[in-house]
């Protein structure tokens, strides 16, 4: 049983962690599907504003063109070296003038989102059909060739587009060509805020998903350990009472054979005692069933039979009956309620105090000291033992039905775990109620505590 539990749980955790990381796979898919489809709206956003710069502003268009043919006339005539030509490209006194004319664009077109961007040029070559191919520059998109924008890197920005263009070379050059390609990257500010915006059902979703998840695995894993405890207590229980019934019985069985002889039935004074035996061991049988059908019921269907007593002759009656049951056990009482007159069941209530007193005995204790004192009308009846105590981790367990103290030697402890569940049973029967102070090795202190 255990060995299957075990399993259980260990296939339950290996099934909670699969469903959680299909869970994530799916949100991670989701993210890269919101994230793709953000950039594909900006992209065809910016490429109506900003097809070859003709709409913003024709001039810097042909400023473009008129650069670099006099850039390229400068390098084949004028012999500029590679270097000089792209640092004058860069460089150039109309690039902050473009850059701010985007930047209003943009502004104005996207006013709910903040665009950084840059262009930058990745070739510029010339050639012709005499003489082979001349390549100025031909380089990866680094920022450091931005010829317009404000964006400082390239890390967290996207590409827009990618414009090649093919001019023809200046009037000094006329069988030359240019052919210049630039790209244009953009950064959008806190986009991963507008990922999340849009996102946000689907996170939702997703979190709620993997709580109730977690929520129905916590809540199976505690039926399931729960139904352990369940199945082990039935199975002490069958065993406990399996034992205490085999001892009675088998009394009985050998009693019925000795009845058998005829010289014990010829024999008055043995024939007697066989009968005594029969007798005691038929009343114990009877009272181990009454105990387990008296304890069947909760505390709503327990009939009590009401009337008033006297609280401190009606304690000192039971620890009389105790002290002649268990001589050896030291009994000290502190009654500081004088003349307190209680209403409750005599027989119940005197079985459940009993019940209390017996188990600390069962558990090793030689010295009891029980104390009454009246607070706030409330009549309260503290028993306080030198016994083994109580784990602090088992308390919530001592008036679960059919559960045993466990510390200690448990083969040597007779009973049905029934006592402290009857007791519960009576207390709460009474409108009272009962606690419980212990610790392992520091003894056990009761409390029962009623209204007046």
């Amino acid at each position: 049983m255990k060995q299957r539990i075990n399993l259980l749980i260990a296939f339950s955790i290996v099934a909670m962690i699969v469903l959680s990381a299909v869970q994530c796979y799916l949100v991670k898919t989701t993210y890269d599907y919101k994230v793709a489809q953000f950039h594909t709206e900006i992209k065809e956003d910016i490429a109506k504003i900003t097809n070859d710069y003709s709409d913003i502003d024709s001039a810097y268009v042909n400023k473009k063109e008129m650069l670099y043919k006099q850039l390229a006339q400068n390098y084949v005539l004028g012999k500029k070296s590679k270097i000089t030509i792209k640092n004058t490209l860069i460089e150039n006194e109309s690039n902050d003038a473009l850059t701010r004319k985007l930047q209003l664009r943009f502004k104005r077109d996207f006013p709910n989102i903040a665009i950084d961007f840059a262009i930058v040029l990745n070739k510029f070559v010339i050639y012709n059909s005499y003489r082979k191919t001349d390549t100025i520059f031909s380089e990866k998109p680094l920022i450091q060739n931005k010829i317009y924008g404000n964006l400082k890197s390239l890390n967290n920005a996207f590409l827009v587009r990618n414009y090649v263009s093919t001019t023809n070379g200046p009037a000094s050059l006329k069988d030359y060509k240019l052919l210049t390609e630039d790209s244009m990257y953009v950064s959008v500010i806190d986009w991963e805020m507008i990922i999340f915006e849009r996102m946000k059902m689907i996170l939702l979703l997703s979190l709620l998903s993997i709580l109730t998840l977690i929520t129905l695995f916590v809540i199976a894993i505690k039926a399931l350990i729960k139904q352990k405890k369940v199945s082990d207590v039935k199975t002490d229980f069958i065993n406990n009472i399996t034992h205490e019934l085999k001892t009675p019985l088998t009394t009985l069985g050998i009693s019925t054979k000795i009845l058998e002889r005829k010289d014990i039935r010829e024999n008055e004074a043995q024939f007697s005692c066989v009968l005594n035996t029969i007798s005691r061991q038929n009343t114990r049988l009877q009272s181990l069933i009454d105990q387990v059908m008296a304890n069947s019921l909760g505390e709503d269907e327990i009939e009590l039979q009401k009337e008033k007593i006297d609280a401190e002759s009606f304690l000192k009656n039971i620890v009389a009956d105790f002290k002649i049951a268990f001589p050896k056990v030291t009994i000290e009482t502190h009654f500081n309620t004088n003349e307190t007159s209680l209403v409750l069941d005599k027989f119940h209530l005197t079985t459940a105090l009993l019940n209390v007193l017996e188990n600390a005995v069962k558990y090793g204790s030689n010295t009891i000291t029980i104390k009454t004192e009246l607070i706030k009308n409330q009549f309260n009846i503290s028993i306080k033992d030198d016994g083994i105590g109580i784990s602090k981790n088992k308390h919530s367990l001592l008036f679960d039905k059919f559960y045993r103290v466990e510390e200690g030697n448990l083969h040597n402890t007779k009973g049905l775990g029934l006592g402290l569940f009857y007791v519960k049973q009576i207390i709460k029967a009474h409108q009272g109620t009962i606690d419980v102070i212990s610790d392992l090795g520091k003894g056990s202190e009761f409390t029962i505590m009623f209204k007046v």
